[in-house]
């Protein structure tokens, strides 16, 4: 069974953001299972999941998709495995920038 990951990278991962026609780099991100990141987006609140879509529009959820993350989808990615799996995600939540990548 595939596990969430802190991933810091020695080369910085490329993201496409559409909304603000740019690339973002990232050093720092997190590699999430399918399933999991299904279930964050459906707990998500509405707000945070509109501000999720502003920052990846019309990108496929699916395994190998790169994502770009923001302080709302690190505190539901936290809440999500502090809640359902009894499980503490460090340094996610610290206001530093990262990429999802969905396993």
């Amino acid at each position: 069974m595939e596990q969430i990951r802190i991933v810091n990278e020695t080369n910085p991962i490329v993201v496409a953001h559409d909304t603000y026609k740019r690339e973002c780099c990232y050093t720092r991100g997190v590699h999430i299972p399918y399933k999991d990141f299904l279930e964050i987006l459906d707990s998500m609140p509405t707000d945070t999941k509109i501000y999720f879509e502003f920052h990846n529009p019309g990108k496929q959820i699916a395994p190998g998709t790169y994502l770009n993350g923001h302080a709302g989808l690190a505190r539901s990615i936290v809440n999500y495995y502090q809640n359902t799996r009894n499980m503490k995600v460090a340094y996610l939540h610290n206001g530093q920038d990262f990429y999802v990548k969905i396993i």
